[in-house]
């Protein structure tokens, strides 16, 4: 049996965005793992619950350099985590959120970004 790709929007492996979470009462930073313009796939400390309701500021590197940077506020639901066990012990959670509250330019911006990670 094969599994047929669902996705709408490209995803790429990327790092370079900067992410602010806050939810379930934390406020922490979390290191991105890939994104699109539906959903982010991240690293973070804490577990969060399935269908949580997350806040994030995404730090989008901008410009040729990517020195500059773009920041778009928008608000998700984890549809996924798992906890990463190393040696019987938690390290870290590793958690996929869609973005349910993506304005026209913050999706714009994150387009772009990915389309000029892609060259």
């Amino acid at each position: 049996m094969t599994s047929t790709e669902r996705r709408r929007s490209p995803r790429i492996k990327d790092d370079g965005p900067g992410l602010d979470v806050k939810g379930g009462g934390l406020a922490f930073v979390a290191h991105t793992l890939n994104i699109s313009e539906s959903g982010i796939y991240c690293k973070v400390e804490h577990e969060l619950p399935l269908m949580s309701r997350i806040e994030l500021r995404l730090k989008i590197p901008a410009g040729e350099d990517a020195k500059g940077t773009d920041i778009v506020n928008v608000s998700g639901v984890v549809v996924r985590q798992h906890p990463v066990i190393i040696d019987g012990e938690t390290k870290h959670y590793d958690v996929a959120i869609f973005f349910d509250d993506l304005s026209e330019k913050g999706r714009n911006l994150i387009a772009g970004y990915i389309k000029n990670r892609q060259k």
